[in-house]
């Protein structure tokens, strides 16, 4: 079980809509670098981490008020890899980096569930819901955002006293979309989803992936990215089931970006 707390900025946001606390807590633990310090594309492996607390740069944040999605390191098969599991909860492992982006941008990974969250629907806010989401965090430019959206974004970074992502691009193992299925949050069109997998046809199956992100991104959020690629401020493992009060179960094997 993950024994790491929520911070205390995200316990802040209590009264706040969910669209803040959102963009919050996904920002958590992706905190800005010195403007001196090169950027940085290795994400630390899974497979080699002691079985137990995910690696230490890899930083858990959660919403307020809610029971933390678990993440540990486990052997399955012969292989240690990443256990995830949701049970009326909501979480995020985020791995903060700095990091070009372009068209030729790669993210690989490989991702295994074994129970979907059944209820789950992510068109509506009462079932975005996932068993498992690899989610991309980029630092586009805030000042080409609408206001209202501009002005949320810096009501969460004022009080997290750190830069937050202003787009979000989020791979989905989904339980009813069609594969390839690309459409914002129902909380917040900082946050798109692109769905990858889908229902039970692979269920309990290790499924790769190796997809390029910059392409993706071009795709989700082409309507205000004006042909550049931002760079890229971390990725995070996510699943989560606080919506249906719904449970699942999920694993991931290590995940490495290619700028």
């Amino acid at each position: 079980m993950n024994a790491r707390t929520p911070s205390n900025v995200a316990m802040r946001c209590a009264p706040w809509p969910r669209f803040v606390a959102a963009v919050l807590a996904s920002a958590v633990g992706a905190t800005t670098h010195a403007a001196d310090e090169p950027p940085v594309s290795t994400i630390s492996a899974f497979s080699a981490a002691p079985v137990g607390e995910p690696p230490a740069t890899w930083k858990f944040a959660t919403l307020p008020n809610k029971a933390p999605t678990r993440y540990a390191v486990t052997e399955l098969n012969g292989s240690k890899v990443l256990k995830v599991e949701a049970d009326n909860s909501y979480g995020n492992l985020v791995f903060a980096l700095r990091t070009p982006s372009s068209e030729k941008t790669m993210l690989n990974w490989r991702w295994r569930v074994d129970k979907l969250v059944e209820e789950a629907d992510l068109k509506v806010k009462s079932g975005e819901d996932s068993a498992a989401k690899l989610c991309v965090f980029f630092a586009f430019d805030s000042a080409k955002l609408p206001f209202g959206e501009r002005t949320k974004l810096s009501l969460a970074q004022s009080v997290s006293g750190q830069d937050v992502p202003t787009e979000t691009l989020c791979y989905v193992w989904d339980n009813k979309l069609p594969v390839d299925t690309g459409l914002a949050s129902p909380f917040t069109k900082r946050i798109r989803f692109i769905v990858l997998e889908t229902g039970t046809a692979h269920l309990g199956q290790w499924v790769a992936h190796k997809r390029n992100v910059g392409v993706d991104y071009q795709r989700m959020f082409g309507d205000e990215s004006g042909g550049k690629y931002p760079e890229i401020t971390g990725v995070a493992v996510s699943a989560d089931a606080d919506n249906t009060h719904g449970r699942s179960l999920a694993y991931f094997g290590d995940v490495t970006l290619a700028p």
